[in-house]
């Protein structure tokens, strides 16, 4: 039951980012929907994990490495201007 609810969990957290971007709430550059692709990625690959389903692990993973990297240039980038 816990992975159930730590899946749509991520589902959620990847249709609110979306969500948030596609109504213009939200920037691509913002670490906020980073952050929830990230923690998407996390919740679905822990599901994926206890269900056995290689091809979501992957996915997702992919998911949030692709979020790692963008967060990862965001805060140099933050860091760099702020000096």
């Amino acid at each position: 039951m816990i992975y159930e609810i730590i899946g749509w969990l991520g589902a959620f957290l990847f249709i609110l980012s979306y969500f948030f971007l596609a109504r213009g709430i939200w920037k691509q550059e913002q670490a906020r929907y980073h952050f929830f692709n990230l923690g998407g990625a996390i919740c679905l690959v822990i599901n994926a994990i206890h269900f056995s389903d290689p091809a979501n692990i992957v996915v997702n993973g992919v998911w949030g490495a692709i979020a790692i990297m963008a967060l990862y240039k965001y805060w140099k980038f933050y860091f760099r201007n702020k000096s």
